[in-house]
């Protein structure tokens, strides 16, 4: 069985997919980009920024679940250029400052709307 996760401070999907679904004790989180759920738009800056709404989205979806970062397992970081990595990484970091996750990280050719980062997550209660 699968519960479908919503939260109103992240940004809408924009195709045909939830921002999390729920099955078990496992949260899948659908890949983020730097949307900012205000405007719906890509956030202004360079990649430091944008991993820093990605987290910020994250965070709200796992809010919405009742989670919190720690309860995340693995993270996958797709860059459009893998040279953003130190940047990423450095942010990241912030987010999960002990104990992280397990993580993959890499270079893809595009982003959807011309994103710099997408991270995807899985969570457990």
């Amino acid at each position: 069985m699968k519960k479908i996760i919503r939260a109103e401070k992240a940004p809408a999907a924009i195709g045909p997919y939830s921002q999390a679904v729920e099955s078990g004790n496992f949260i899948f989180i659908s890949g983020q980009i730097p949307l900012d759920p205000a405007t719906g738009k890509l956030v202004e800056g360079g990649i430091a920024d944008q991993t820093r709404q990605v987290l910020d989205n994250i965070g709200a979806i796992l809010k919405a679940a009742g989670l919190e970062y720690r309860n995340v397992l693995k993270c996958t970081c797709f860059l459009a250029d893998i040279n953003d990595f130190k940047s990423m990484n450095e942010v990241y970091g912030t987010y999960f400052a002990s104990d992280p996750p397990a993580r993959a990280a890499f270079q893809v050719c595009k982003l959807p709307m011309g994103a710099g980062i997408e991270i995807e997550a899985v969570a457990a209660k």
